[in-house]
């Protein structure tokens, strides 16, 4: 399908509105450009052209690699030479938007002789021989597999795809859809992130009104705690999508018009009506089935589509949804001059917004092992939160973001335990690794915890005593299924889930300054106790969290789920306030772009 269809606009629905920005807008954009610098979020010239060095070398190192194994293949040195491999980027470097210091998604393609076996014995011991390589590591049984190294200072992800092709000339694209047939999902899935990227780049009226506004969208997204795939948010290529979409229906707009009808349309959409950048084209390879079903169904453009956010659950859309809200009315609150950008980028407040959390501690004693063991558990927290929504009288289950590593040095099979249980007092905290050296029964525990906030309804009015929020069946049917894992080892790895209330909540979920003085105090209070909760000694403190227990480095001790705690009533509430809905500007109608009306 062409760029532009037969009435020359870009999209599966005509412009909102094809007028240039206004002056207040152009404006605001200026502002907001001012405001992106001062944040950090343009890279220097220097690092630009060492990113652009790196990935030369890199483009010349996966020649000699794929020479390497055509000479080994018994191949001739000319049809070795021949055979080529080129590398192409994607993600944010490839979209133009990285940070500083943010990492570049390289996809590696290679011809039908060169394996994935040879991706991870070969060139990965040629990444580590690389001059100014370092932390190189394969993760070859990841759901796309995957080499992570760092190179000059530049952090690399490296992903492989091997074509049914005898050699990969300097000259390929990967823009012809029959490059997939007859390849394994492993191989369509890394070669979709190049080729949805190039079609998103293809897809818009002006890239670089895209880029600025992109660029905005994903630093608030960030701030706001809601940028994250894996946690049931919208990950990198689905935020690109959305804003792609509104570049569509503003053609001819800048970015601080965009990102304004940004807020106001996506707080407005018809979900689960899809976002589409283009018509689904039709072909052998499919939308998979179950993506026609998703809550907040953004498609991505190349074929075969699919669904960018099939992680999202109820809890996490009504997050996303008050976020545009507040982004809508911060917005325009700037554009008529009562505020300033920066208030867009707040920091979010997810550790000061609930009286009660859920903690999920994933614990082992080896930092490879916990890093495996740790990522595991993140990829199956949604499914908590799935459980967790079906609980009577909560409104939602809030997951964050990214999990709280530590590393705590125990002198005993009790502290040890207790560290495991989310209990480490002041004196492990304190402790280092020398403290520990060759003491026996001495270990490191290495720690993760994540969070997920809960929303409580308010006591109904003229209801009297304790309320009972019994959270045991999802907790228990989350530690089953985290241990269903194939490499779970009962001796090695702990995972416990217990529920925390905010004063409880650990110094390092906060930046200095942050915490709530009252909130400190009361903490001190209870600091003593905390060190000897054990499965093996309950007291008053453990019964009053909901866990489910195990601990690392001990074979047969399985914690159990405790009686549904007794929570006193809760104000938390995600009811729609009263102020009226933002709205797009008079004349601008947003059922153009929600499917009400279509194209002719």
């Amino acid at each position: 399908m062409q760029s532009q269809n037969s009435n020359s606009y870009l999209g599966v629905t005509p412009p909102i509105s094809v007028l240039e920005s206004n002056a207040r807008e152009k404006e605001v954009t200026m502002t907001l450009m001012e405001e992106l610098r001062r944040q950090n979020t343009f890279e220097s010239e220097e690092e630009a052209k060492t990113r652009e060095i790196v990935l030369g070398r890199v483009a010349a190192l996966v020649k000699k690699f794929v020479k390497k194994v055509s000479m080994d293949r018994g191949l001739s040195e000319s049809a070795a030479n021949a055979a080529g491999g080129k590398i192409f980027t994607f993600g944010s470097y490839r979209l133009g938007v990285h940070a500083p210091g943010s990492d570049i998604d390289t996809l590696c393609v290679v011809p039908k002789h060169v394996s994935r076996e040879d991706f991870f014995d070969v060139f990965e011991p040629m990444l580590k021989e690389l001059e100014g390589a370092t932390d190189v590591s394969g993760v070859p049984e990841a759901f796309v597999p995957i080499i992570k190294a760092e190179i000059s200072g530049i952090p690399l992800d490296f992903l492989m795809a091997r074509l049914a092709l005898s050699s990969v000339p300097d000259n390929l694209t990967l823009k012809d859809d029959n490059l997939l047939r007859s390849l394994d999902e492993r191989c369509v899935r890394s070669l979709n992130g190049s080729r949805v990227i190039d079609e998103i780049l293809r897809l818009v009226p002006n890239v670089q009104v895209f880029r600025d506004a992109l660029r905005c969208i994903k630093l608030w997204a960030q701030r706001r705690a809601i940028y994250s795939n894996v946690n049931g948010f919208l990950g990198g290529v689905a935020w690109a999508l959305l804003v792609a979409r509104i570049c569509q229906l503003y053609p001819n707009a800048i970015a601080g018009a965009i990102v304004s009808r940004f807020f106001i349309i996506m707080y407005q959409w018809s979900w689960p009506q899809p976002v589409l950048l283009k018509q689904i084209e039709e072909g052998p390879l499919q939308l998979y089935p179950a993506d026609r079903a998703h809550r907040m169904p953004i498609i991505t453009p190349a074929y075969p589509a699919m669904c960018s956010t099939h992680n999202v659950t109820q809890s996490t859309q009504m997050i996303i949804t008050e976020e545009f809200k507040r982004g809508a009315e911060i917005v325009d609150r700037v554009i008529v001059g009562t505020a300033e950008w920066s208030e867009l980028f707040a920091k979010h407040d997810f550790f000061h917004k609930y009286r009660y959390y859920l903690q999920v501690i994933a614990s082992t004693a080896n930092q490879d092992l916990q890093t495996k063991w740790a990522g595991t558990v993140e990829s199956r927290l949604r499914q908590l939160v799935m459980k967790l929504e079906y609980v009577d009288s909560l409104i939602l289950a809030h997951p964050f973001i990214k999990g709280f590593d530590q590393v705590s040095y125990c002198l005993s099979e009790d502290e040890i335990r207790a560290v495991a249980q989310g209990e480490i007092s002041d004196v492990v905290a304190s402790r280092k690794k020398e403290d520990i050296e060759g003491k026996e029964g001495a270990s490191p525990v290495y720690s993760t915890t994540f969070y997920i906030g809960l929303a409580i309804e308010p006591k109904p009015a003229g209801a009297v005593g304790p309320r009972k929020l019994d959270i045991s069946y999802p907790t228990t049917e989350f530690t089953k299924l985290v241990k269903m894992w194939d490499k779970f080892d009962e001796s090695t790895m702990g995972i416990i889930v217990r529920h925390i209330r905010s004063s409880g909540l650990p110094d390092n979920v906060f930046d200095p300054g942050e915490r709530p003085a009252k909130l400190v105090q009361k903490r001190v209070k209870g600091a003593g106790k905390s060190s000897n909760t054990s499965p093996d000694m309950p007291n008053k403190r453990q019964r009053s969290s909901q866990s489910t227990s195990d601990l690392p480095l001990k074979p047969s001790e399985n914690g159990s789920t405790g009686s549904a705690p007794s929570l006193p009533p809760v104000a938390e509430t995600f009811t729609p306030k009263d102020a009226k809905p933002p709205q797009l500007p008079f004349g601008e109608n947003v059922a153009v772009a929600t499917g009400a009306v279509t194209a002719q």
